[in-house]
């Protein structure tokens, strides 16, 4: 039997720990799962003959390397900042490795160590990033291969909530790491380019400048740029492109309110708050207001927003933040992590839940003199709050890539990700089956 090892078991690896069980006697596999807590690993592989449940931190590297050993292929859903690590003891014990996570330059700097190693590390594998590479390839290549000249790309993708789970004035809920949501856009303007000149949005500005964008069936979203568009012109070969834009999606109106907590410093996570014993929510919200002995919070609270940005209030108040209620383990915290904690509440999951992974892409293109478009969405609405549609569309992909590298139908070496035809080709056509497909409409301009 072959061995995959899989390191960590969180959200995500539900759909890619099914995918493996259900095809594994077909194909000879063995799963070894680690992950800190057994029991989440358990309840993934239920009793499964062909898997292992292992308690250890995945972390900790003479524990990994004993179990790489013995690997065929290493899947690692750790943090990303563990898979460098992880690299390295691959390319020593030459056993290729998988990872759904954007390419460090430390992990690039091992490209040479792994292919003298003769393995591949294949990254970027997951949904954003993974999926948008291999259907924005699919189309890049199409156009070029009739001779046609890409001259603007825009990419949109967002983790949102689906519309029969959409019940509250957000039309939003964590379908991913909250803490990556709370945080979205900090560290750097946005930097893209639109019809020739480069453009930056600071992150106080971030969620003001807005793409609009409707997909027929699911209704509209509003699109903020991501901080980083510019490196995709190598990635895709467009490298002289006049407009390239990645965008995040979200439902009208959440961004408009979510800057309000910017403006309020209440995701900043440069700092830590002081004097949190008995820190309620309400008391939160007031440490970021002017100070008022007459004003209620609610009242100040409303002189903050402004008559043209009263609409917001509501979706405040329905977060329970004018509320007493105390924010547990709040010492040590920064204003984000706090901000967090209590959004987590209010916005997570629950049972029945339905999440909506939502991908847009659209194409200008010359050809012949004339110009055309192409337009090239995927919405995939997820089975419940186990199965997501962000785990069935980080696990599958990652899943397909492991099966492929196993059966020796991939033979890219090094640190690589999913932009060739041999690769992206028979992931997004098996994908098709898992009811993640890409609709593509093409018209003149």
């Amino acid at each position: 039997m072959k061995t995959i090892l899989i390191l960590g078991a969180g959200l995500s690896t539900s759909s890619l720990i099914r995918y493996l069980l259900n095809n594994s006697s077909k194909y000879n596999w063995k799963l070894r799962i680690v992950d800190q807590n057994k029991q989440t690993v358990e309840s993934k592989i239920n009793g499964h003959e062909n898997a292992s449940a292992l308690n250890f931190d995945a972390t900790k590297s003479a524990l990994i390397k004993e179990e790489i050993k013995n690997a065929d292929i290493v899947i690692s859903m750790l943090p990303a900042r563990f898979h460098v690590e992880v690299a390295k003891d691959c390319i020593d014990l030459k056993t290729n490795l998988i990872t759904p996570s954007y390419i460090s330059k430390e992990m690039k700097s091992l490209d040479q160590r792994a292919k003298d190693a003769g393995i591949v590390i294949m990254n970027e594998i997951g949904v954003d990033p993974g999926l948008d590479h291999m259907s924005a390839m699919s189309v890049i290549d199409k156009i070029k291969s009739k001779g046609g000249v890409v001259s603007s790309f825009k990419s949109f993708c967002g983790g949102l909530i689906a519309p029969e789970s959409d019940n509250n004035p957000w039309n939003y809920k964590f379908t991913w790491n909250p803490r990556n949501v709370v945080l979205a856009g900090q560290g750097g303007a946005a930097c893209f380019k639109r019809n020739g000149q480069y453009k930056y949005i600071p992150y106080n500005r971030l969620f003001g400048r807005l793409d609009y964008i409707s997909v027929e069936g699911y209704g509209d979203f509003v699109g903020y740029a991501n901080r980083d568009s510019l490196s995709y012109r190598q990635i895709y070969g467009l490298e002289k492109i006049p407009t390239i834009f990645r965008g995040t999606l979200r439902r009208p109106g959440f961004c408009k309110a979510w800057d309000i907590f910017i403006e309020l410093g209440m995701t900043d996570d440069s700092y830590k708050l002081v004097n949190t014993d008995g820190l309620t929510v309400r008391k939160f919200v007031n440490s970021f207001l002017p100070y008022d002995k007459e004003k209620s919070v609610e009242n100040k609270f409303k002189d903050f927003l402004r008559p043209d940005r009263m609409e917001n209030f509501n979706r405040f108040k329905w977060l329970g933040l004018f509320e007493d209620k105390p924010i547990l383990n709040a010492e040590n915290n920064s204003p984000a992590q706090v901000l967090q904690k209590i959004l987590v509440e209010k916005l997570s999951l629950t049972s029945g839940d339905k999440d909506m992974l939502v991908m847009v892409h659209q194409f200008e293109y010359q050809l012949d003199g004339k110009e055309y478009g192409i337009s090239s969405n995927m919405v995939n609405i997820g089975e419940d709050n186990i199965y997501t549609s962000m785990s069935n569309t980080v696990g599958l992909p990652t899943a397909i890539c492991t099966k492929m590298i196993l059966e020796n139908k991939i033979d890219t070496l090094g640190v690589t990700l999913p932009i060739g035809k041999d690769i992206y080709d028979p992931i997004l056509k098996e994908l098709e089956e898992f009811n993640i497909r890409f609709i593509e409409n093409e018209f003149n301009i």
